[in-house]
């Protein structure tokens, strides 16, 4: 199906609105941004952008709270080599320091002497300059994205099956299937709008049906039909299981596997190597660790439903065979034709906004622009050509984890980082602490001065942010939108393809003199043409009318083409709504998107066919043994994003989960040594880190759960980075997150305690701590492991108090060990602190103690519930904040079930609001009412 592109001038929805791109997911929802004088944009889903319809998950809703500029690199900043401390430069300076030390190191070592490691916060035309820069003129293919950590395995996958990177299906394939399985996605907490697009088509029609496969019970379960809890690392078993059945009985489209495809009977055998004779259920069943009934009413799920989308994500990609995971997947698919129709088809969800539009320009180290291959000799010769270029890369650079370690060793003396925070995100971290500590020359753009990252950095370069850069990005189902800048560029900023030309240009490279970003897209989509022969050829024309290079003998045909996107112009470029690629040319005037592709049952392959690839299972290479005994899986939170520079900056996002954690069975706690609520050690074969204990209730036996977020800027030791294995696919390149051996012990310690201060207290000699950003406050999880002999000098130290006349509330019980300390300037609160030394002993409300800080003067019950340790009124303290949308709070909604009667999640939404924006806090409301039933009857 295609849809005519639409070109418009700015809606008048909103006269002062600017309509633009989330930065987060890959959903790529569309954004409405209203600028204001006196405080923070106002921010609201574009109800025109097909994506979301005008919905936003509460990340993408608070968008407005992050753009503010505390924290932010404003200013190039070189380090001295003397003192360690950066100071502010020119940026000719600057660049010149660039410029120079890679020109150095190019002349004396050679192109692959240097890299660039570059990030899915980009947009596409940074992303082109980056890849042309290195590839094309540096000559070297080191470059590499931190997107090979999250979805190098589907683009590994697809190029398998399909002979190019493509994504078949598009989101309303989401609302079409009749069977929706979703793979390795905690889609609720992940892509949520996408995941209330088919809770509403489920509740509009409950016939369809969806399974849900991952090791936890997650918010993504509650709506599921069917949930298997297979065992870490078998997901392939588990699809050559499905192949196996499938073939087993008959359920497959024989005439398209004939005709359009190749491979089946050796992806049939692999898949049944497991079976003495035959296909056996309970063999596959036992191997996964999922119930025989509940795999086999999968299978007959699958192999009775045409229409069947199968969604996978992380779960899948992050793996040793993440690469073979895909392919299973897709082997399922070609067996029974479902592919290439509306409603049916494997679909990749990404986990950045950009993602899709790096793998587009090349970004990866693999692969080069227009998705031509580097190990293709006619491949380079087309992008050199087009280029211009003095130079092409003739073999793949190094991937991520490889690029890192090629660091440590001094094979690379120079990279330069941009947009991405590698010694929090990598696996093995403190590798990369280690490689970046002896990196001859370290370069970072970005946005936030003090990263883990930017710690190691000589030269420092302020990047523009969301709201301030203007470009394009391409989400999970091939849309390209338009990220417009609706704020002024703070201080000295720059967008990320001006600084990567300007320093092109001291190197003494042509070809980079593009003035603004749709030059460059106008240069990505008529390479995209080139010689293919789906598109233009023969000379192509920019949009200045400025002729490209002569089309050269032999076309190279890709599915990925953008040739009804050339020549846009400035005007029509910035008018741009979101359409799907391919964009052919027409016979006429009118350009057409393609929602999905495969339509005609030809592939990228030379013959035309889709290929089964075999898929015979492997272990993971590090499995559990009496020293770790535990497998690890990584991951993300619902309200946070990446290691929380920008999220991390919301009150509201911040009040869900506020410190990390280590989710783990009960029995697993007892046999470890640890209670929920405490700290505990989390250890491996490369590093360690500290979390709070906890039982989600979603954990198996022998894992446990650690989110990805906190780092060394917000927490003392709470990298999970350093703990995971840096094993990777062997085909894809991509680390293995989801299956790191550990072990879990006691992390003792004399006090816990919390802190909340309209200034940050002083750490110095403190043993744990977890920072929380509040509006009027920041707050710090604290625990010591030296008593405390000296509560009221400490906590005045804490604080830097040595006024002998400081307003100083506080309450001591020696014998409980229990400490409250509050400090007042003119009747308001200026800090407070309560420790105890006992686990057991609860701590007084962090959310009644936030909102204390909001008041001009405290009242007298204010003074008297800070002295108890307890709010004193009723409905004061709300709870820990459950729908950070609206701001509500478990203790409101659960008053509100118990003294309103509230039967259901709507009824809960109908009286607080709580779940009526992205709705991904539903399967929590959900939990809030069966807890609270449960407590009824027990005290009944």
């Amino acid at each position: 199906m295609s849809f005519p592109i639409v070109i418009s001038n700015p809606p008048d929805a909103s006269r002062d609105a600017v309509r633009t791109t989330c930065p987060y997911c890959g959903v790529g929802c569309g954004v409405l941004a209203t600028p204001r004088t006196d405080g923070p944009p106002d921010i609201a889903g574009d109800e025109r952008h097909p994506a979301n319809a005008g919905r936003l998950c509460v990340k993408g809703s608070a968008l407005g709270e992050t753009v503010g500029l505390d924290g932010r690199l404003l200013h190039p900043k070189l380090r001295d080599p003397g003192s360690g401390e950066l100071r502010d430069v020119s940026w000719s300076d600057a660049l010149e320091t660039v410029a120079g030390g890679f020109r150095r190191i190019i002349d004396r070592h050679g192109p692959d002497a240097v890299a660039l490691y570059v990030s899915g916060q980009l947009l596409t035309e940074d992303y082109y300059a980056a890849n042309k820069l290195m590839k094309g003129y540096v000559g070297s293919a080191n470059i590499d994205t931190n997107s090979r950590l999250c979805m190098s395995s589907s683009v590994a996958g697809h190029k398998r099956a399909f002979g190019e990177d493509l994504v078949p299906v598009c989101y309303e394939d989401l609302e079409l299937a009749d069977l929706v399985v979703l793979v390795g996605s905690n889609t609720a907490w992940c892509h949520p709008i996408l995941f209330q697009r088919i809770v509403r088509i489920k509740e509009t029609r409950p016939e369809m049906k969806v399974v849900v496969i991952d090791p936890r019970y997650t918010a993504t379960c509650e709506m599921a039909d069917l949930h298997l809890p297979l065992k870490a690392g078998t997901d392939v078993r588990l699809f050559n299981g499905l192949l196996s059945f499938l073939a087993e009985h008959d359920t497959t489209d024989a005439g398209f596997v004939e005709a359009h495809t190749t491979g089946y009977a050796q992806a049939l055998d692999a898949a049944s190597t497991d079976a003495v004779n035959g296909f056996d259920l309970a063999q596959c069943a036992k191997a996964c660790k999922v119930d025989r009934h509940d795999l086999h009413e999968f299978y007959r799920l699958f192999a009775r439903t045409e229409r069947v989308v199968t969604v996978y994500s992380q779960g899948v990609n992050q793996s040793t065979s993440g690469t073979d995971k895909v392919n299973s997947i897709i082997n399922c698919h070609l067996l029974t034709g479902r592919i290439g129709k509306p409603g049916m088809g494997p679909f990749s969800f990404t986990g950045q906004p950009n993602a899709m539009g790096g793998r587009e320009v090349g970004g990866l180290a693999n692969t080069l622009a227009a998705h031509l291959e580097l190990d293709n000799p006619r491949h380079r010769e087309l992008v050199q050509t087009f280029w211009g270029s003095p130079a092409i890369a003739e073999r793949p650079g190094l991937k991520a984890v490889e690029l890192f370690e090629a660091i440590e060793a001094g094979r690379i003396k120079a990279v330069w980082i941009m947009g991405t925070n590698p010694v929090v995100s990598l696996p093995d971290g403190d590798q990369a602490k280690r490689a970046l500590a002896r990196c001859e020359l370290v370069v970072s753009s970005d946005i936030v001065e003090s990263t883990d990252t930017n710690a190691f950095a000589h030269v420092l370069l302020p990047a523009l942010g969301w709201g301030e850069k203007d470009g394009t990005v391409t989400n999970s189902e091939r849309r390209i939108s338009r990220q417009r800048a609706f704020l002024p560029a703070p201080g000295e900023a720059r967008a990320d393809w001006r600084i990567i030309c300007d320093v092109a240009q001291r190197m003494g490279y042509a070809g980079f003199d593009f003035s603004a970003p749709h030059e460059i897209f106008d240069e990505h989509a008529r390479l995209s043409a080139y010689s293919n022969d789906a598109g233009s050829s023969g000379k192509t024309t920019d949009s200045d009318g400025k002729t490209g290079n002569e089309h050269i003998e032999g076309d190279v045909q890709r599915v990925f083409n953008l040739g009804g996107l050339v020549a846009l112009g400035r005007e029509r470029y910035d008018a741009l709504q979101p359409i799907q690629w391919p964009v052919l040319a027409a016979n006429g005037s009118e350009q057409c998107g393609t929602a999905r592709l495969f339509g005609d049952r030809r592939y990228a392959h030379a013959d035309g066919k889709a290929r089964f690839v075999a898929t015979p299972p492997r272990a993971p290479v590090h499995a559990p043994d009496g020293e770790y005994p535990l497998t690890l899986n990584t991951g993300r939170v619902r309200d946070q994003w990446h290691t929380m520079t920008r999220t991390g900056k919301s009150e509201r996002l911040a009040g869900h989960v506020t410190e990390a954690f280590v989710d783990l069975h009960p029995q697993d706690a007892l046999s470890c040594g640890v209670r929920e609520g405490e700290l505990a050690r989390v250890s491996s074969r490369w590093g360690t880190m500290v979390a709070r204990v906890q039982h989600g209730g979603g954990i198996s036996r022998g894992s446990v759960f650690v989110p990805i977020h906190w780092n060394d800027q917000v927490a003392s030791d709470a990298r999970v980075g350093a703990v995971v294995n840096p094993e990777v696919d062997p085909v894809s390149g991509e680390p293995e997150f989801k299956h790191t051996p550990v072990r879990v012990d006691r992390f003792d310690v004399a006090w816990h305690g919390f802190s909340l201060s309209r200034h940050a207290p002083v750490l110095d000699g403190m043993t744990y701590w977890t920072r929380v950003h509040g509006t009027h406050f920041v707050r710090y999880e604290l625990a010591g492991r030296k008593p405390l002999t000296d509560h009221n000098g400490w906590a005045q130290a804490l604080f830097g108090i040595d006024d002998p006349h400081a307003d100083w509330l506080e309450y001591e019980d020696r014998t409980a060990g229990v400490y409250r300390a509050v400090h007042l300037v003119d009747e308001r609160i200026e800090s407070c602190v309560f420790v105890s030394a006992r686990p057991e002993l609860p701590l007084p409300s962090r959310t009644w103690l936030a909102g204390l800080f909001g008041k001009g003067r405290l009242d007298d019950e204010d003074r008297a519930g800070l002295l108890v340790g307890q709010p004193i009124g009723k409905g004061v303290d709300t709870g820990p904040t459950v729908c950070s949308c609206f701001g509500v709070g478990r203790n409101t909604i659960c008053t509100a079930i118990r003294e309103q009667g509230l039967k259901t999640a709507a009824e809960i939404t109908a009286c607080l609001k709580a779940g009526g924006n992205c709705g991904s806090c539903v399967p929590e409301l959900k939990k809030l009412l069966v807890d609270t039933e449960l407590e009824r009857l027990s005290t009944a």
